[in-house]
């Protein structure tokens, strides 16, 4: 069945004419509308999707593909802009039936590239920032996300639909965002890859916001081919994003893909601080995965811990609830009425509303509110100096170079938070499944711009151990 397949396989359907865009597009709608009322991972489907799809099929026969997306339904994460007929609402009722005047940047680059924009994937409602203590896919527009691979695993946020929608065969494919764990923590959850770049090698505009310092988009897919094929297309500069400016020239990341890539390489393990919140069968799942590691070719200098492991564990979030307010701020003010148009108004929304969406409070966006707004108070200069201390030259920077490693190896997503406040990339891949099948994955993450040195590491973990499976969705059901 085609909701099986990668989006490399489906593009070969779709060259040798077996199968057609609009076919592909017509079945995955099918299973959306079978188990999505209850997965919820998809807030809306693209009305005009068969049309789209007709029309890349048309243009296949006349003058040939774009490339390896054309035709490839992607789904979308919503919070990143896409014009009407679709929405962007943060899985927020404060922003119900907004449709941006145009689709974000990388979006731009995705029609570009002729892939089918599915529909747009529920999250955390404004990607968990509202307040502590609001479930993982839980939105007070779309209600509650579900891990496809069971009712009571948690499906991981705040890309929660993004996750969900690849895991259960509505598309190959599917872009998420993330300020710290939100690409990372859901692909664990849901037993996919995916990439949490570097700042900057993904736009940003067009994205509603946490934090410049830390905010970026990624790929998700059921292998590592399909997902640095959808990095090609999505990294791009942007006049309108000074960070992707001084990103790199874009390598073909598939073509570097090799399944010998691990022999020979130093990789770090971090144990202090991380290993110590696995469970028994996580740990064990984890020695087993290093072990492949070993039998692939790979050198592990372990333990391999970051210098600053226990003082990271203290950090706070303090960069994120100064920065959300300016930042929020610059994206609202843009909008028509009557939708908020500054953080201050869409408090108020939500305590006009407290019943439908204030079920959890609405702690963050009232610490947010209370900072100036500017970036000059001392507290945030304080705190991001010292995330990137501890997080680069205590982290990261500091091991590989120390070690003489390569990239460091974490268990499940449990690195995402130091990665995040460094601003660097890290690559998940399946790496087997915990007791009643809850996913376990294998986590690669090095300095800056290092995506395609983790992504060689991710192919050959996953060509050697080929974990991942799919879920039962009809299990789900029942």
């Amino acid at each position: 069945m085609p909701h099986t397949l990668s989006a490399r396989q489906l593009q070969a359907m779709l060259t040798d004419g077996s199968l057609t865009s609009r076919a592909l597009a017509a079945l995955l709608l099918e299973r959306i509308q079978r188990y999505d009322p209850t997965l919820r991972a998809v807030i809306e489907t693209n009305p005009r999707l068969l049309e789209e799809a007709e029309a890349l099929d048309a243009e296949r026969r006349s003058s040939g593909p774009r490339g390896p997306l054309h035709g490839i339904p992607v789904l979308v994460k919503d919070n990143i802009d896409t014009q009407a007929p679709l929405h962007t609402t943060a899985n927020s009722r404060a922003l119900a039936g907004y449709s941006p005047a145009q689709d974000a940047f990388l979006v731009q680059r995705l029609r570009a590239a002729g892939a089918l924009i599915l529909g747009k994937a529920s999250l955390t409602e404004f990607a968990n920032f509202v307040t502590v203590g609001m479930p993982s896919g839980y939105g007070s527009l779309n209600g509650q996300t579900l891990n496809p691979y069971g009712r009571s695993f948690d499906v991981g946020g705040s890309s929660s639909g993004s996750a969900a929608g690849v895991a259960a065969g509505y598309a190959p494919l599917s872009v998420g965002t993330e300020t710290s764990g939100s690409i990372l923590n859901p692909a664990s959850q849901c037993s996919l890859v995916a990439v949490k770049p570097t700042v900057g090698l993904i736009s940003r505009s067009g994205i509603i916001p946490i934090a410049a310092s830390q905010d970026t988009a990624g790929p998700m897919g059921r292998n590592v081919h399909d997902v640095a094929m959808l990095l090609e297309v999505l990294a791009g500069a942007d006049p309108q994003d000074e960070a992707t400016r001084s990103a790199p020239e874009i390598p073909r990341y598939t073509d570097l893909l090799d399944p010998g890539a691990l022999r020979g390489v130093r990789l770090g393990v971090p144990r202090r601080s991380f290993t110590d919140r696995l469970s028994p069968e996580g740990a064990v799942l984890f020695e087993r995965a290093l072990e492949d590691l070993r039998a692939a070719g790979a050198e592990l200098v372990d333990p391999c811990d970051l210098e600053s492991a226990e003082a990271l564990q203290g950090t706070t979030f303090d960069v994120l609830i100064y920065e959300f307010k300016r930042d929020l701020n610059r994206y609202l003010q843009h909008l028509p009425a009557p939708y908020p148009r500054s953080l201050a108004e869409l408090i108020s929304v939500y305590e006009a509303d407290p019943e439908r969406m204030l079920r959890y409070g609405q702690v963050l966006l009232l610490a947010a509110q209370a900072t100036s707004g500017t970036l000059q108070e001392r507290a945030y200069t304080y705190a991001r100096e010292r995330d990137l201390a501890l997080s680069r030259a205590g982290g990261i920077d500091g091991a590989l170079e120390q070690h003489g490693v390569e990239a460091l190896v974490f268990p499940e997503f449990w690195g995402c938070s130091v990665a995040a406040k460094a601003g660097y990339p890290s690559v998940t891949v399946p790496a087997g499944y915990q007791e009643g099948g809850k996913p376990f994955n294998l986590t690669f993450c090095a300095s800056a711009y290092s995506e395609a040195s983790l992504l060689r590491f991710a192919y050959a973990y996953e060509q050697a151990t080929l974990h991942r499976r799919d879920p039962d969705l009809e299990a789900l059901l029942a």
